[in-house]
C-alpha cells in the first residue's frame, strides 16, 4: 500500500483526489580550532558533527515548535525582493509524486515523498547523496537530531516510524505505530521521539533505540509539538490535548468538535508560543488561542472560511493561511485581525516567518514572501503548481510543489530551493599535500586539501569533494580554518567510497580552509595510490583551472 504524503491535516477539495492530505508537512578572523570527526564513532550520527547550527530547520515545527526561524540573518525585508531559483530537485518516480515538507540540518536537507523514497540532499547544489526506499510508503515529513532522520511510513498492515543514519541512509531501527494507519509527522525532544497515528496511539519512543516508553490511545495525523515537558496533540476526534511528555498522562483536553461519525481530519498541528497553544480547526472555521498549562480558551479568531493550514507564529504575531485565498495576521494576544493579503486561489501552505518575512503558497502556483510587520508583498515566484510548506534555513529557502497533471498524466511534483545572488567573485586555489611522502603497506597518510581564497571577493559554501583512494581504507577526518569549519560526509570506518565536506559558511578573501584526510594503506609494495579532488563554491569563481589537484604516491 503506498501511503499518500499524509502532512496536513487539510482535506484537499479542489483536486482530484479528494481525500489526500497536502504536502504541508503535517504530511535541511579564522579559528585555528581543529573538529575531530572520526567516522568510527558514527553509529547514530548524520555527519561527522551531529550538532545542527542555530539557523537549521531540523523538524516540521522547528525546534521551538513556532515555524520560525529566529537566527535568520541572510535574507531579510530589505533584499528578499531578489531571491532566486538555486536548485530544483524531482523525484526518483515523477508519477503520481508529493514532497513532504523538509528538514535541514548541517548542510544536508532531508525530504520525503510519496514514491515512497526519503532523500538527503545537498541543501547547496541539490546533489542527492542518498535515498532510503520503503515500500510502503512515506507518510510524513522528517525530523532530524543527533544524526538520525525519523520518518512515518507504513509497511503493510502497519504504520511505521523510521530511524535512518542521516549520513548513510541506512535504517538504524523501526517501530510499528498502530495498525492500518498513516503516521503523522513525528516531533524529537530530549532523546525521545514523540509520534502518533491516525487510527492509532501516540507513542514516545527512545530515540536511540526505538524502545517504547509509553502510550496513550489518541488518534492523531497533525504533527505533533512538545514543549516545557508537555506534548501536544491534535486528534481526529476533534480534541486538542496535552500529554505529560514524561508518562504520557493527560493533564488536559479542550474539545473542539465534532467527534464520532462526523469527526475529521480537521484540526492543524498546535504550535507552541510564550505558554499559548495556537491550532485550528477547518470545522469551526475558528483560530484558537489555549493556555498550554490549563487548556482554557484564551480567544478564538472566526476565518469564516473552512480551510486552514497551521498557523506560525512570530515577534507577537500569529499567521495563517485559509481556503478563501488569504494569508492573515492575528495578533497573538487577543486574536484581533493586523492584515490579510489575498492570494489568487486556496491557501493549504503552512506559513514560515524569517527574519520579518512570511513565506507562504498558494493553490494560484505562486509562492510568496510577504512583509511580516504589513502583509505588503515582497517578491513572488510562479511555481505553476499547488505549492507546500516552506522551511527556511541559513540562507536558503526550500518548498515543494505538485503539478496537476491532465489526460493520461499523474501529478508529479519539484522541490524549489531559493537563495540570494552570488556576490562578486571568488578564486579558489586548491592543493594536495601527503604526509609522509614515503609510505608501506598498514601505514597511515594523511592528506590535507588546503584551500585557498585567492579574492577578490568571500569564496560562499564551499565544497570540497574527493574520496577513499584506491589502495587504502578510510580511518578519520578533520576540518580546520574559517569559524563555519563545516561538516562532511564519509564512508565507514576502514571502508573505502566518495567523500564531501561542506564548509557551509564563507570564506574572506586570503584565508584557508583546510580539509585533513587519514587514510589506512592496504595495497602491497610497488602500488601506485593516486588521490585527487575538486572544490566547488556558490560565488563565481574566475578561474576554474585551480579547483582540482591530483598527487600520486608510491608504496615502498
Amino acid at each position: 500500500m503506498n501511503c499518500p504524503i499524509g502532512v496536513s491535516n487539510i482535506r484537499v477539495t479542489n483536486r482530484k483526489q479528494t481525500a489526500s492530505f497536502r504536502i504541508a508537512g503535517l504530511m535541511l578572523a579564522i579559528a585555528p580550532l581543529w573538529l575531530m570527526l572520526a567516522a568510527a564513532n558514527v553509529s547514530l550520527n548524520a555527519q561527522t558533527s551531529s550538532t545542527p547550527s542555530p539557523g537549521d530547520w531540523t523538524q516540521y515545527l522547528r525546534d521551538n515548535m513556532q515555524r520560525y526561524d529566529p537566527y535568520e540573518t541572510t535574507i531579510g525585508v530589505d533584499n528578499v525582493g531578489t531571491l532566486g531559483l538555486k536548485w530544483t530537485f524531482v523525484p526518483d518516480r515523477q508519477r503520481n509524486s508529493q514532497f513532504s515538507s523538509a528538514a535541514v540540518v548541517n548542510g544536508v536537507l532531508y525530504i520525503g515523498s510519496n514514491d515512497s523514497n526519503v532523500y538527503a540532499l545537498n541543501a547547496n547544489t541539490g546533489a542527492k547523496l542518498w535515498s532510503f526506499a520503503n515500500e510502503g510508503g512515506v507518510s510524513s515529513s522528517p525530523a532530524v537530531a543527533n544524526g538520525v532522520v525519523y520518518i512515518g511510513g507504513f509497511a503493510d498492515p502497519f504504520g511505521v516510524i523510521y530511524a535512518i543514519n542521516a549520513a548513510t541512509g541506512e535504517e538504524l531501527w523501526s517501530h510499528k505505530v498502530g495498525y492500518s494507519c498513516y503516521v503523522a509527522t513525528p516531533a524529537v525532544a530530549n532523546g525521545v521521539v514523540y509520534v502518533g497515528c491516525g487510527d492509532g496511539d501516540v507513542v514516545a519512543l527512545n530515540a536511540s533505540t526505538g524502545t517504547l516508553l509509553w502510550s496513550q490511545t489518541d488518534p492523531v495525523l497533525a504533527p505533533l509539538s512538545v514543549a516545557n515537558g508537555v506534548v501536544y496533540v491534535s486528534e481526529r476526534t476533534g480534541s486538542v490535548n496535552a500529554l505529560n511528555a514524561s508518562t504520557g498522562d493527560q493533564l488536559w483536553n479542550y474539545y473542539i468538535g465534532p467527534s464520532g461519525p462526523l469527526a475529521r481530519d480537521d484540526t492543524s498541528a498546535p504550535v507552541i508560543a510564550n505558554g499559548i497553544v495556537y491550532t485550528a480547526s477547518a470545522f469551526t472555521s475558528l483560530v484558537y488561542a489555549l493556555n498550554a498549562t490549563t487548556g482554557k480558551l484564551l480567544w478564538t479568531y472566526d476565518t469564516g472560511n473552512s480551510g486552514l493550514t497551521s498557523p506560525a507564529v512570530a515577534n507577537g504575531l500569529v499567521y495563517i493561511g485559509l481556503g478563501d485565498g488569504n494569508v492573515y495576521a492575528l495578533n497573538a494576544s487577543t486574536g484581533a485581525k493586523l492584515w490579510s493579503y489575498a492570494t489568487g486561489n486556496q491557501v493549504y501552505s503552512s506559513p514560515a516567518v524569517a527574519n520579518g518575512v512570511v513565506y507562504i503558497g498558494s493553490d494560484d502556483g505562486n509562492f510568496y514572501a510577504l512583509n511580516a510587520a504589513t502583509g505588503v508583498k515582497l517578491w513572488s515566484y510562479a511555481t505553476g503548481g499547488s505549492v507546500g510548506d516552506p522551511v527556511v534555513a541559513n540562507g536558503r529557502v526550500y518548498v515543494g510543489t505538485t503539478y496537476a497533471g491532465s489526460g493520461n498524466l499523474e501529478d508529479y511534483a519539484v522541490l524549489f530551493a531559493f537563495g540570494l545572488p552570488s556576490p562578486g567573485s571568488a578564486d579558489l586555489f586548491l592543493r594536495i599535500q601527503p604526509t609522509p611522502t614515503t609510505v608501506h603497506q598498514g601505514d597511515l597518510i594523511s592528506y590535507a586539501f588546503p584551500l585557498w581564497n585567492l579574492g577578490p571577493d568571500d569564496a560562499v559554501h564551499e565544497v570540497l569533494t574527493t574520496q577513499v583512494p584506491e589502495g587504502t581504507t578510510f580511518d578519520y577526518i578533520r576540518i580546520s580554518g574559517t569559524p563555519g569549519l563545516g561538516t562532511c560526509t564519509t564512508p565507514p570506518y576502514e571502508e573505502t567510497g566518495e567523500i564531501i565536506c561542506h564548509e557551509n559558511s564563507a570564506m574572506a578573501p586570503n584565508t584557508t580552509w583546510t580539509v585533513r584526510l587519514t587514510v589506512k594503506v592496504t595495497a602491497p609494495s610497488g602500488t601506485v595510490i593516486t588521490e585527487s579532488a575538486t572544490t566547488t563554491e556558490e560565488t563565481p569563481d574566475p578561474n576554474l583551472a585551480n579547483n582540482t589537484a591530483t598527487v600520486s604516491t608510491t608504496v615502498q
